[in-house]
């Protein structure tokens, strides 16, 4: 009965530390929109309309798992002090009991049944891509991510993360880019990923989106930021040495100052036209020497 008493002892200390611990914390629970927060202990913000069923989804686990765990603990320390040598010198010898056998299958089988309906929505809604508004073109290469915008013109760029020595103020260190993939708010972003050397993974946790970007593949992803700002990711696949220095940046804009920023960025960064093989131009210079026939 002592031990019992002292591990309750040690239980109880422990949680109050716990408590005392996270009051000293500013803000713990305070997750940041598109971007980790200091002290954070939940997920980031949610940005999009997956990410919210995502969250509510794991809130409903953790309420689960916690009614599941505070019951072992009970049943625990019931056994503990009602069938210990001292209390129960006389053990029972009973085998088999009809009641505790039905509820411990069919108990778990219900939330089973509770948790996998939500899930199997959830994943429907993140696999089932809507009618979309717009497409990007993400490539992922050792160690950048390159976007371009099939919609809007033959136009594509690189997205290189900023160095320490070159942030401006604002600007995560580790997650900022040169340039950041930009669309408008409130439409259905359709995201095509693919590798164009070793897998990488397309992940921004405020859209609740991670897919992998495979060489030869297309996969194909999706959301639909419901407020203006800046939104940041990184490659969740182990590519390479620089797997840690591959960040990716969303940059959510009215639909006007998207239509402007996509004006200026054709010019920026127009596709050259395709260079003409020598064959082809060796072969129109020998005919045009050859004299027409009469």
């Amino acid at each position: 009965m002592k031990g019992v008493l002292r591990v309750l002892r040690v239980a109880v200390a422990a949680a109050v530390l716990l408590g005392f611990g996270a009051l000293a914390v500013p803000d713990p629970a305070a997750a940041g929109l598109g971007q980790p927060s200091a002290w954070q202990l939940g997920m980031q913000e949610a940005g999009a309309p997956v990410m919210k069923d995502v969250v509510w989804f794991h809130d409903l686990l953790l309420w689960i798992i916690t009614a599941i765990v505070a019951l072992v603990l009970v049943l625990l320390v019931v056994v503990t002090i009602r069938f210990n040598a001292k209390a129960n010198p006389t053990p029972s010898r009973t085998t088999h009991n009809t009641l505790i056998e039905v509820l411990w299958t069919v108990v778990p089988v219900i939330i089973l049944v509770v948790i996998a309906v939500p899930s199997f929505r959830i994943m429907f809604f993140q696999l089932n891509t809507p009618q979309a508004d717009l497409t990007v073109k993400a490539t992922g290469k050792q160690w950048f991510w390159s976007y371009a915008y099939p919609d809007q013109g033959k136009f594509e760029f690189d997205s290189l993360m900023v160095p320490d020595t070159e942030l401006k103020p604002g600007q995560p260190r580790l997650l900022a880019v040169d340039n950041e993939m930009v669309v408008p708010v409130g439409k259905v972003v359709r995201v095509q990923v693919t590798g164009a050397d070793v897998i990488h993974a397309f992940a921004v946790p405020s859209f609740g989106i991670k897919i992998d970007a495979v060489p030869g593949r297309l996969n194909e992803t999706w959301f639909k930021a419901e407020r203006e700002g800046v939104y940041y990711g990184q490659c969740s696949e182990l590519c390479g040495k620089d797997h840690a220095f591959m960040p990716i940046a969303v940059r959510v804009v009215s639909e006007q100052a998207f239509a402007a920023w996509v004006e200026d960025t054709k010019k920026k960064f127009a596709m050259a036209p395709a260079p003409v093989p020598a064959a082809v131009t060796v072969a129109a210079t020998v005919e045009a020497d050859v004299p027409a026939a009469d």
